[in-house]
Order: C-alpha cells, then structure tokens, then sequence
C-alpha cells in the first residue's frame, strides 16, 4: 500500500510540474522563454569566458610565482658570490699590505746598504790614497837605502815596491836577493813574494804593522838574506 501511494505522489508532482510549466508560458509567453534561455546562454558563456581568462591569469600567476622563485635564487647566489668575493678581496689587500711592508723593508736594507757601501768605498779611497802616500815616501827613501844597504827600489804593477839588495853574497855581489812589497785594503804592509823565501818574513811582517818602523823591518830583511847567504855557504 505504501508503494503504491509513493507513486501516485510521484504521479501527482509530475502532473503539478507540468501545469506549472504550462501556465508559466502562457504568462510569459514563448519569446520571452526564449529571451531567458539566451540570456541564460550568455551568462554561461560571460562565465566560460571568465574562466579562461582567470585559468589563464591564474597559470600567469604560477609562472610569474616560479620566475620570483628564480630571481630570489639568483640574487641568493650572487649574494653569496659577492660574498666570497669580499672575503677574496679582503685577503687580497692583506696580502698587499704584507708585500708593502716587506718591500718597505726591503727599501731600508737596500738603503742601509747602499750607505755602507759608500762608507766602505769612502774608508777603501782613504786607504788607498793614504798607501799611495806611503809608497810614494817610499820611494823618497829610495836614495838612502840604495846608499846604505846597497838596495835598489824599483815600481811594479798594482802599486808595488820590489826591493833588490845586492853585495850580500860575498862570491857573487851582484847576485840579487829579492822581496815584494804592497799596501792591502786594511792600510797594512804585506810582503806578496820573497827570493829566496824567509821563514822569518811572516815574523818581520807583523812587527813593521805593529811598530810601524820601515826602516829596522828592510834592515831585518837584509839581515836575514846576509845569514841565509852565510848558511848556504857554508
């Protein structure tokens, strides 16, 4: 029974539909049915239009959100690019700084240098004008010693005196006994050769450097070629 009433409810609501529907359009009439539905059309297209429009601005959107994302990335990067940068630049200038400081020293030893060897040079130059003068004293003696010890002076290369005594070997008087004498860098005199050698020439040479007396130094000299010449005689 109760089925049997749901349908004729069914029924009853189909048939109450169409009435509806019936006197609906003898109200507005077919035209104006037709003017619903075409407004209803273009509404649904105004709204299809829309919503490409926005699916579109929305998909802008999502390129426009990835393009931000990208940008943000690339300036991170660069950032820290710049970053690294600084820290590489920093170094750089200490770096320099350090090599301005060892070049500046090095600036001042070079100086420093220089200014030693100018007074090097300077004390060299005294030294050599002052063994000049002494060689040329020399050689204003040369006539006292020529007469008194028989010795003759002679001038040779590189402001050398070579001292030749004669009348020492009494078989052979003119046989030459013979020594070499120079002025080195320190001022001091210094025998370069001797013949025949002297075991005492070392010992003679550090006592005229410290006494300075030439004279008694060429007569030890001759002394000790007057006793070698005795020995070998012998």
């Amino acid at each position: 029974m109760a089925n049997i009433k749901t349908e004729d409810e069914i029924v009853l609501f189909e048939r109450e539909m169409k009435e509806f529907w019936t006197q609906l359009k003898s109200i507005y009439g077919t035209e104006q049915m037709n003017q619903t539905l075409a407004l209803r059309d273009s509404c649904k297209e105004s709204i299809k239009v829309l919503s490409e429009k926005w699916s579109r601005k929305l998909k802008e959107g999502d390129l426009m959100i990835n393009k931000t994302r990208e940008y943000s990335n690339e300036i991170l990067q660069q950032t820290q690019r710049i970053s690294e940068n600084q820290e590489h630049l920093t170094e750089i200038k200490s770096n320099l700084n350090q090599e301005e400081e060892q070049v500046k020293d090095l600036t001042d030893s070079i100086q420093e240098l220089k200014e030693e060897l100018m007074k090097k040079k300077e004390i060299i130059s005294s030294k050599k004008k002052a063994a000049k003068e002494r060689v040329e004293q020399l050689c204003k003696s040369k006539t006292v010693f020529e007469q008194r010890l028989g010795l003759e002076i002679r001038r040779i290369h590189n402001e050398q005196l070579q001292f030749i005594f004669r009348h020492i070997d009494h078989k052979d008087p003119d046989k030459p006994y013979v020594f070499t004498l120079s002025i080195n860098e320190q001022g001091d005199y210094e025998v370069t050769s001797c013949t025949p050698p002297l075991d005492c020439i070392a010992e003679f040479q550090l006592k005229v450097r410290e006494t300075n007396n030439f004279s008694a130094f060429v007569a030890n000299i001759r002394k000790a070629f007057t006793a070698l010449s005795y020995k070998q005689s012998a």
